[in-house]
């Protein structure tokens, strides 16, 4: 949600304007918050990766594990690193010369694009961009995919029904995470030069995932799904009885 309001705002104002700018520091303050938001998006994937092996593995001391301290403790390390992580491209960013041409060919404000536009040579920059934005993206996936590699063997091995119950408990947070990784990683490992097919995926991964979010997790909740079926079935007799 946080993620959305800092990009959508600006971009549906600008479909509904004929000059379309923005001036250089709401530029950089939205090339911070997205990455400072998008970035410790990964914490409640990481966080419910650990969650997960541990209500398999350590089921019994689950709850001891688990305790509000450790929960704190994980948001509050995230949340620094992922804020660092934002100041440290910004410290470089910031102050590279701006001359030349003043046009983004993009929705928002992001690196790979912002950076063409300096008056210099920004080649050991692209380098920065992908070992700080891109391997940072990159690290985190594959250590999801391999730690949910883990818990679905583990979660065959501890099911009666095998692995096609492990996958289809944990698809929505599987879905999420190839959703969430994918944009990021194409965009961020390969900046430079810049692909129009980019635009595309950063209309994705500011948009329809965080849409996609909360509809995959809502789909997969009982509950949810009963009530939803009541009031389809609401609607349905609704008419035929007026």
């Amino acid at each position: 949600m946080i993620l959305s309001c800092i990009v959508n705002p600006k971009m549906i104002s600008d479909m509904f304007s004929k000059h379309k700018f923005i001036s250089f520091g709401d530029c950089v303050s939205q090339i911070f918050f997205i990455h400072a938001v998008g970035a410790t998006e990964m914490v409640p994937l990481i966080a419910m990766a650990f969650d997960h092996y541990i209500a398999i593995h350590k089921a019994l001391n689950y709850l001891t594990i688990m305790n509000l301290r450790v929960c704190i403790s994980i948001v509050i390390i995230f949340w620094t690193i992922e804020i660092s992580h934002s100041f440290f491209q910004l410290a470089f960013v910031i102050q590279l010369p701006f001359c030349g041409p003043n046009k983004l060919d993009s929705f928002y404000c992001d690196l790979p694009r912002f950076i063409r536009l300096a008056c210099t040579d920004t080649y050991r920059l692209q380098f920065l961009i992908i070992a700080d934005s891109g391997f940072i993206s990159l690290g985190a996936f594959f250590i999801l995919i391999i730690s949910y590699i883990v818990i679905l063997i583990a979660f065959w091995q501890h099911s009666s029904e095998g692995s096609p119950k492990a996958l289809s408990t944990l698809s929505a947070h599987i879905s999420m995470v190839i959703l969430f990784f994918g944009p990021c990683i194409f965009v961020y490992m390969w900046p430079f030069p810049t692909f129009p097919v980019d635009k595309y995926l950063a209309l994705f991964d500011s948009n329809v995932t965080p849409f996609l979010s909360p509809t995959i997790y809502t789909l997969r909740n009982k509950e949810m799904k009963v009530s939803m079926k009541r009031l389809w079935s609401q609607l349905i007799r609704s008419p035929s009885m007026s």
